[in-house]
């Protein structure tokens, strides 16, 4: 079986950064250890990066969203912690514009994964727009999202992105009661 992972947007920024939440840093374990788990497998690790430019606050998405982030060469724009320390320099990386990424879809359809798994944040944003996007570039294959590897600023869109996740056929796994 063909699988690999999506580290979608694990970066300064969104961890202890300008948008970080406290439920972000708790990710970063998990996120590793999943990280160790898919490479002792010999498994694909694909990392994604929130990348903006100086004008971003001329953006659409800065004009709805206008707090300066991941603008890229910045240290709130690189991975943090230890998934940073994890990156291989082999690991293909995706710059995303937009909270989903084409290239991202493009790049899955054209390796014919049997499974795509994603980890990172935030859930009800980026992470759903890039699982929707990959049950779109491979609709036969198994789309799984790790709750416990996932989170929002609030609790109750991480919940609902979930839900959402779920009703398009993506496996949601490691879900506690509560979210």
């Amino acid at each position: 079986m063909k699988s690999i992972l999506l580290v979608i947007d694990y970066q300064h920024d969104f961890v202890d950064g300008a948008l970080g939440f406290p439920q972000a840093v708790l990710l970063e374990e998990p996120i590793a250890q999943k990280i160790m788990a898919y490479r002792q497998k010999g498994q694909e690790i694909l990392f994604t990066y929130d990348t903006h430019t100086a004008d971003y606050l001329n953006t659409q998405e800065g004009r709805n969203l206008p707090v300066v982030h991941c603008i890229k060469g910045t240290p709130g724009w690189e991975l943090y912690g230890k998934v940073a320390k994890l990156r291989w320099d082999t690991d293909t990386c995706i710059e995303k514009i937009a909270f989903g990424s084409l290239e991202l879809a493009e790049f899955l359809a054209a390796n014919h994964y049997d499974q795509v798994e994603l980890v990172g944040v935030v859930s009800n944003i980026c992470l759903i727009s890039d699982a929707v996007l990959a049950k779109a570039a491979l609709p036969e294959a198994e789309i799984i999202v790790d709750a416990s590897c996932v989170a929002s600023n609030d609790d109750c869109l991480n919940a609902a992105a979930l839900d959402v996740m779920a009703s398009m056929q993506i496996r949601i796994i490691n879900r506690r009661a509560n979210g």
